[in-house]
This record gives C-alpha cells, sequence and structure tokens, in this order.
C-alpha cells in the first residue's frame, strides 16, 4: 500500500486548482493500492503554539505529555505516511500561516530533530514531496515580478527534519483569467506525473 498525506493550506480548500490537480495527478498515476489521508489547514484549523507548550519544549517534558498533543498527532501521522503532497498558496512572498503553524508543530527538538554543533539533524525517514505553489502572478522564471521565499523556506525547513527528496511545481499567474489557468495546469500536469511515477517506482 502507497500511503499519502495531502496537507492543503489554501483558502480555496477543495476548489483550488492545485488541490484538484494534486487528486487527479495521484488518481490516473496508475498506483494500485492507495490511501490518501487528507487534512484541510484551513477548514480544520490546527491550534496555534501557545505558553504551555513553549513552557514544555525547554522543560524536557516527556513527548507523550498533554502539552505536545497536536505537535505528536502531526508528527505520527506524517511518520505513517510514503509519500507527501503540499497544496499551498504564495502569500506575501511565502507560505500562508496555516501551513507555517503545522511547520511549527512538526519541527521539534528531540523529536522530528536533534541539535548538534553543526546544527539541526532530522529524525525522520525521507520520503517524497511534491509541493504545488499557486501564485496569481510569477514568481518563477523570465516573467517573475516578485521574490520567491516560500521555496527556500520549505526545502529548508523540510530538511531539517530529515525530509530531502521535495520537488517544487509553480502554478503560476492564475489571476489571469481562466485560460491563463489552464496554461498554468497544463504545464504542470505532466511534470507532477512523470516525478510521481518514478517516486513511486524508486521506493
Amino acid at each position: 500500500m502507497t500511503r499519502i498525506l495531502l496537507l492543503n493550506s489554501g483558502p480555496h480548500s477543495d476548489a483550488s486548482h492545485g488541490y484538484q490537480l494534486a487528486t487527479e495527478t495521484i488518481a490516473t498515476s496508475g498506483i494500485s493500492n492507495v490511501q490518501i489521508t487528507e487534512r484541510d489547514l484551513v477548514r480544520t484549523p490546527i491550534p496555534p503554539i501557545g505558553r504551555e507548550y513553549a513552557t514544555a519544549i525547554t522543560s524536557h517534558t516527556p513527548h507523550d505529555a498533554k502539552e505536545f498533543d497536536w505537535s505528536e498527532r502531526l508528527i505520527t501521522e506524517l511518520e505513517q505516511h510514503d509519500l507527501l503532497f503540499i497544496v499551498t498558496p504564495m502569500h506575501n512572498f511565502t507560505v500562508p500561516a496555516a501551513l507555517k503553524l503545522w511547520i511549527d508543530h512538526v519541527i521539534r527538538i528531540n523529536r522530528s530533530f536533534n541539535a548538534t554543533p553543526q546544527g539541526k539533524v532530522g529524525l525522520m525517514k525521507d520520503r517524497p514531496t511534491f509541493v504545488l505553489v499557486s501564485s496569481g502572478s510569477f514568481h518563477v522564471g523570465e516573467r517573475a515580478k516578485q521574490a520567491d521565499f516560500l521555496t527556500p523556506y520549505l526545502k529548508y525547513a523540510l530538511a531539517s527534519i530529515g525530509i530531502s527528496d521535495v520537488h517544487f511545481f509553480p502554478l503560476q499567474g492564475l489571476a489571469f483569467g481562466p485560460e491563463a489557468v489552464a496554461q498554468a495546469v497544463d504545464e504542470v500536469r505532466p511534470q507532477l506525473s512523470e516525478k510521481l511515477s518514478q517516486s513511486v517506482s524508486a521506493n
């Protein structure tokens, strides 16, 4: 069985172009016996990091303490899946707040990474990760009109917990009408499908 965790962090939920492309690609990939777990980070918000968590993280509190309930739930969920899909818009040059909160819960010292003199060392198993990034304008290529802090940030954040097999697929220019949307999706679809097939075959 191939277990896929699908994180959706945009305001349009299952109506977003990234979500529809992700589910379509998985459904037509030819992968047999697929189990998909969907987590909509907007429809079902994650609670923010509070004082109890902050105190526990600096006081050697056990992993199963109630202060880490949400963090432990999200880390365990990620551990239980073979592939990760992240569907996200670009908000003000980087990740939206909903996805940043998921990251804050998942990156946890002595659980998903160890601190060493050389920096963070990830404790999680690497897994193919596909990130579909939607933006109204352009942030990649010759037509880019804005900086892209999302890609390097998310790549670095995931690597810090051990996930380095990360592939980004930009859905750009979505604010320029239906034709632009169709073009963006058509450009990404074969790339995503090919990379997904390669990743499943390799694993």
